[in-house]
């Protein structure tokens, strides 16, 4: 448990303190380029989209060590007609998760992984305000594609704003999967947060081998969707 608070206390630190619009611009023309090296690939394989915060982004690592690019390593040694785009952003919260998702969506994605609203708690976002922006991106993707499969990511922070807030935060995620008919990740950082052999020196973004037991959160709740 106290391994959980100080993984919690630093992690509210590099939320405040690692990106500027700079890094943001620089991140999402990167995002931008891989989208279009996707899209003749894609033409003969389904995209899932990974759309997320430096989690997904692999902060500090090399991008081949992030979570998304050990899903696509997966899907490639079962053979399975996937292509993996990472549109992670250092920072990012459910507002301005909106504010870009719509470019994103300008080719067909056949399973949306949604991992936003850490930054929301981080910061102390109100929850309504949170709860209102991931359904938004929600409502958004099934708007553009009602085909699309849609994963949410949950996540939990620490108790610092009070019981009732951090209780409320958590339950955002189950409630709106449920709402929703969504699959959901229960915690993203399952077996990861707080485990300092896990975490980069910063004791909050997980090195490669953390970035592995994240792919394997994610993968029990994805591949039953990929292999039907």
């Amino acid at each position: 448990m106290r391994k959980l608070q100080l993984f919690y206390a630093l992690l509210g630190f590099i939320v405040f303190a690692s990106c500027g619009e700079t890094t943001k611009k620089e991140e999402i023309n990167g995002v931008e380029e891989v989208v279009q090296d996707q899209d003749q690939k894609s033409d003969e394989s389904g995209v899932i989209l990974f759309f997320g915060t430096s989690l997904t982004a692999g902060m500090g690592l090399d991008p081949n060590d992030a979570y998304p690019a050990v899903i696509h390593k997966k899907l490639d040694s079962l053979d399975l007609p996937y292509q993996v785009v990472n549109a992670g952003l250092s920072g990012e919260t459910t507002a301005s998760g909106i504010n870009r998702i719509d470019w994103l969506l300008n080719q067909e994605v056949k399973i949306f992984v949604l991992e936003l609203g850490a930054n929301d708690g981080l910061r102390g976002i109100p929850l309504d305000e949170t709860r209102k922006n991931l359904q938004a991106i929600v409502d958004r993707l099934r708007s553009k594609n009602p085909e699309t499969k849609i994963i949410l990511a949950g996540m939990q922070i620490p108790p610092n704003l009070g019981q009732e807030y951090t209780s409320e935060f958590r339950n955002i995620f189950p409630e709106l999967a449920k709402k929703n008919n969504i699959r959901l990740i229960p915690f993203l950082l399952e077996g990861v947060a707080g485990n300092p052999e896990l975490n980069q020196q910063d004791g909050i973004h997980p090195t490669a081998k953390g970035q592995k037991i994240l792919a394997g959160n994610v993968w029990e709740v994805l591949e039953p969707m990929v292999r039907k």
